[in-house]
């Protein structure tokens, strides 16, 4: 038994092995609705899979025929519909150690440009010749060039970071590995008044953890993808380096709450590691 579950826990899911097929997917629609460079899924077999909380699950058909799920509250990707007799599910979202470990890279043609793949797994420009599934071609920006743009993958939000650049962190606690259900957070930091929304702000919601001090999680309620936290309220905005179309110029710059990295995901660059924050 494999437990897992959304950051609010809303709804949770258990996966019975054998786990396959883990792998790292670059493509441009899981960064958006992740958040993440990079999404990681693991398989197993349809019988073993369980799921609460379907009533908190909201469903967006990102390509006919296609779904992807979400926690209507706290924006956290959950699992969609099994395929045959298997069932994809996001390997962040787990609580333990699912025990399987990465295979390879996919849809490495479409990697985040800020973004580099420093391990030794076999990469792909999209799917293994072993599937026999057509590729997906990006969603070209709704803004016109200029400062680096962002969206959602429904395209119902956009955003363009005005402000300067600030910071770029890589964070492996377990409460973003949840919220973002992949292996890390990878967040671009700017002052708050310099993300601005250009269009869909009506379209976001907001998850805050309970006994968190600032832990706000923002999302498209259409399609769930993880979007800016720019409230004003506060100095400095967040944004998830997943949604944007643009190389922002700045690439991660280190590695936080190392202590607490997911242990089927191995820190192949050489980034500087904390254990918990970078000192300031």
């Amino acid at each position: 038994m494999n437990p897992a579950s959304c950051l609010c826990g809303a709804v949770t899911w258990e996966l019975d092995g054998p786990l396959e097929l883990m792998h790292h997917c670059h493509c441009s629609r899981c960064r958006k609705t992740h958040g993440s460079l990079f999404a990681t899924y693991v398989g197993g077999p349809r019988a073993g899979f369980r799921m609460r909380g379907q009533e908190s699950v909201v469903r967006w058909e990102s390509t006919p025929g296609f779904f992807r799920a979400f926690c209507g509250r706290c924006g956290s990707v959950v699992p969609g519909e099994p395929s045959d007799d298997r069932v994809f599910v996001p390997a962040g979202s787990f609580l333990d150690d699912p025990g399987a470990r990465p295979l390879a890279h996919i849809f490495v043609a479409s990697k985040a440009p800020c973004y580099e793949i420093r391990d030794a797994l076999p990469r792909f420009d999209a799917f293994p010749p072993e599937f026999d599934a057509p590729a997906v071609s990006d969603r070209a920006p709704l803004d016109p060039p200029g400062a680096p743009r962002g969206s959602c993958l429904c395209g119902g939000v956009t955003f363009v970071v005005d402000g300067p650049l600030l910071r770029a962190w890589n964070c492996h606690c377990g409460r973003c590995r949840r919220a973002r259900s992949a292996a890390h957070a990878s967040n671009l930091f700017a002052p708050s008044d310099g993300i601005r929304f250009t269009r869909g702000e009506d379209l976001l919601s907001s998850f805050k953890v309970p006994d968190a001090e600032r832990f706000t999680q923002f999302f498209c309620r259409t399609c769930g993808s993880i979007m800016p936290r720019a409230d004003r309220r506060v100095p400095l905005g967040v944004v998830p380096m997943g949604g944007l179309d643009d190389d922002p110029g700045m690439h991660p710059q280190a590695h936080i709450f190392a202590a607490s990295k997911a242990p089927w995901f191995d820190i192949a660059d050489d980034l500087p590691q904390y254990d918990e924050y970078a000192p300031s």
